[in-house]
């Protein structure tokens, strides 16, 4: 299948190239030495409107379309996967409100998050519950007009940096995930602890924090759909944002081939350059492949997001699995093809190897993606 993109998002991806490569780019290794998130750059993608790219234009944003927001995280990702989850995370974040919100919620709360006023998180895992989600702990309860919620949420990122907190917390305990609701946090009026942020082994500038919720009180307008619906909307949001972190992936292994392939053609040994062996034409031949295979698997799941397809998370989970391992077989294979100058932070290529990493974990373990894809196969 040929991806035709439209004028408009070749023209958004040229824009996010070129900003990229002038001022992600030389940035990318400082961040990650210093594991500091990169307001300079969250600055200059909400000036430029990529973090206005996961909405429509009648909530603020310029697109709203899934395959839009894949071809901005894969750009920054190829130089910077930190940088790329502050595009992914927006769309992670403000998915729960353009699926499930009423329209009134999503003009009060999508335009500041598409002008980049606020930065959106999303809250689901917590200390116990992971790939379990629905065993989750923390509690939602209702006096008058209003909700407290209590309780931790893990692994959450952005959750330091966000202005607007989506959450997940059970409104009626003992019933599984049929009691589980969702709830737009704003921090002005319903602020949260950040009781730690975690020291990882990659995507170093993009925070990870653990929130304790400490009887927070969330108006009931905030809510978004029904009572009992969270656990739905939950699954629909990872179905709508598992296409983005296989461009991430994506990305973050085209980043490192470019590298290593220019790197094979200037390096000597033997008196001739090691892109001249057989041995490191087909390691490049075999990169090459996967990175493509990849792209059409992203892309055709991207699009089916957009159309609303009824096996989108069947295809959804397919290319977050294929593309995040292929990611992590693509950037060791660089981290080899540069030799003992792959494994030092000189080099691009380990820090990239390092960011693949959490694309296999994060919105559903590969592990979980194998049951979700077999589950639809067997329906």
């Amino acid at each position: 299948m040929d991806f035709e993109f439209t004028a408009e998002q070749v023209a958004i991806r040229d824009t996010i190239r070129e900003l990229v490569q002038d001022r992600v780019a030389p940035r990318a290794a400082e961040i990650d030495a210093k594991s500091e998130y990169p307001k300079d750059i969250e600055t200059l993608f909400a000036e430029n409107g990529i973090l206005g790219i996961p909405f429509p234009e009648e909530y603020g944003g310029i697109s709203g379309s899934s395959v839009t927001i894949c071809m901005g995280i894969e750009e920054i990702a190829k130089a910077c996967a930190s940088s790329s989850l502050i595009l992914a995370v927006q769309a992670l974040g403000s998915y729960p409100i353009l699926v499930a919100g009423s329209e009134e919620q999503k003009k009060r709360l999508c335009p500041p998050l598409a002008s980049g006023e606020k930065v959106a998180a999303y809250a689901l895992s917590e200390p116990g519950s992971g790939s379990d989600a629905a065993a989750m702990k923390t509690r939602a309860k209702r006096y008058g007009n209003e909700y407290v919620l209590s309780g931790t949420k893990q692994f959450i990122t952005h959750g330091s940096v966000a202005g607007t907190l989506v959450v997940f917390a059970e409104t009626e305990p003992g019933t599984d995930h049929r009691g589980i609701s969702a709830f737009v946090l704003e921090r002005e009026t319903s602020p949260w602890i950040v009781s730690k942020i975690e020291h990882k082994l990659g995507i170093r500038g993009s925070p990870t924090a653990q929130i304790v919720l400490e009887e927070v009180k969330v108006p009931a307008s905030n809510r978004l759909g029904e009572e009992g619906a969270g656990f739905k909307l939950a699954l629909a949001v990872l179905d709508r944002s598992r296409p983005g972190i296989g461009a991430q992936a994506l990305g973050i292994a085209e980043g490192a081939f470019d590298y290593a392939l220019n790197y094979v053609k200037d390096r000597q040994q033997f008196g001739q350059p090691i892109s001249s062996f057989q041995g490191i034409q087909f390691m490049l031949a075999d990169i090459a492949t996967q990175i493509e295979a990849a792209r059409h698997l992203v892309y055709l799941s991207a699009t089916k997001a957009d159309s609303k397809a009824p096996d989108l998370t069947k295809t959804a989970a397919m290319a977050k699995l294929f593309a995040s391992d292929m990611a992590m077989r693509a950037t060791t294979d660089c981290v080899q093809l540069l030799g003992g100058y792959g494994y030092i932070s000189d080099y691009p290529v380990e820090r990239m190897m390092r960011d693949a990493k959490i694309t296999q974990i994060y919105e559903g373990t590969n592990q979980i993606q194998r049951v979700v894809i077999a589950r639809a196969l067997l329906r």
